[in-house]
């Protein structure tokens, strides 16, 4: 097959829908090497995350007009290449597609992550809600099929997108392979070494929001001698929860850290004694799953997707509950078995994110159409 996909962000993106892409197009190029992968980029990238392999064509704007108009071409003019490169399939890896691409002969598939922007309108501007719900819910309707990365994505396309549930198939984000990987005890301290890591700490990744949430961990080891370490981009939200570390003296055991590699991330997850993702909300939250690869302990949100992620063996707290955070930590550090226990049920539990049952049920659908 000849198979199109919107790679927008594998070039030009390095947090989830970018990962996502990466993951996706990595996971079917090695499984299933005789198909061809079409990667369309409207322009020159700045990520350099994804190993182009001989069964991937990159594709820009063929004509000089939308080379200058990229956005614009991404958005409609696409089409017209797609059909020149007999396209027989095209993926929407990130809740859009082109305008038009209903009127070919081209079957279209649409990945949505997540409708935060109609739950909680409060942390998006007014103009950016209404863009998000008009692509999103257009490309629901014009795809052939819709992948949702979890049951509570699928749920909240049908309730407010008004799709038929028939439509939409739930199939798990990957993993990168790093967060499986073994690494030695020197490779380990090297990490320790550059980036000053406390002996033992806590870890929370994940871009620093108001819905990630990280005042709450904070709170949580305010009068306790925890170090908590974070790996993420920082927003206007981090000055909030750096206002509130100062003033209870805390900077000596809040550790901020930016540009991390993914094999050094995988090692810092390795070497957490807990990871603590008290996120509102979520579509599906792949640094738990992250987590749990590296054999690491994990509390999350009740509510959501985060069960779907984490499993029976994760611990999960009302998101702003700062006093049950701190007990379920105590609760984990006091207690081996309940670690063991969590490690090794967490472990088994996130094969299903696995690679190669990821690889068939996409490539499954691909073949329905």
């Amino acid at each position: 097959m000849k198979l199109g996909f919107d790679a927008k962000r594998v070039f030009h993106n390095t947090t989830g829908l970018g990962n996502y892409s990466r993951d996706t197009l990595r996971i079917l190029a090695a499984q299933f090497p005789n198909h061809k992968y079409f990667l369309y980029n409207p322009k020159p990238g700045r990520v350099s995350r994804l190993t182009i392999t001989t069964n991937m064509v990159l594709c820009m704007p063929k004509a000089k007009v939308w080379q200058k108009l990229s956005s614009l071409w991404r958005q409609k003019a696409i089409v017209k290449d797609l059909v020149t490169d007999k396209i027989e399939i095209y993926h929407g890896l990130t809740n859009e597609l082109p305008i038009g691409i209903e009127k070919t002969n081209i079957k279209s598939v649409v990945t949505i992550h997540d409708l935060i922007f109609v739950r909680y309108p409060e942390l998006y501007s007014y103009i950016d809600g209404k863009i998000h719900f008009k692509k999103f819910k257009r490309a629901a309707q014009v795809a052939d099929k819709i992948i949702a990365i979890s049951e509570q994505t699928k749920a909240d396309i049908v309730e407010f997108l008004k799709v038929d549930a028939a439509k939409i198939e739930v199939i798990y984000q990957g993993c990168h392979a790093a967060f499986k990987e073994v690494y030695t005890n020197d490779q380990k301290q090297q990490i320790v070494e550059k980036y000053s890591l406390p002996s033992k700490y806590l870890l929370n990744v994940g871009t620093i929001q108001e819905r990630k949430n990280l005042l709450t961990i904070v709170k949580a080891i305010k009068n306790t001698s925890h170090h908590l370490v974070v790996v993420g981009k920082e927003t206007a939200y981090t000055e909030k929860v750096k206002a509130f570390i100062k003033a209870n003296q805390m900077e000596d055991r809040i550790h901020f850290l930016q540009g991390v590699a993914m094999d050094e991330l995988a090692m810092i997850y390795q070497m957490a004694s807990i990871f603590i993702y008290p996120s509102i909300f979520e579509g599906f939250g792949i640094p738990i799953v992250e987590a749990l690869y590296s054999k690491t302990p994990v509390i999350s949100s009740k509510g959501s997707c985060f069960s779907e992620a984490g499993g029976p063996d994760s611990i999960y707290i009302e998101p702003h509950n700062d006093m049950a955070l701190k007990q379920a930590i105590l609760d984990i550090e006091e207690s081996e078995i309940l670690q063991n226990k969590m490690i090794s049920n967490g472990l088994e539990y996130v094969q299903r994110f696995n690679d190669d049952v990821i690889g068939e049920q996409i490539l499954k659908l691909y073949k329905s159409l």
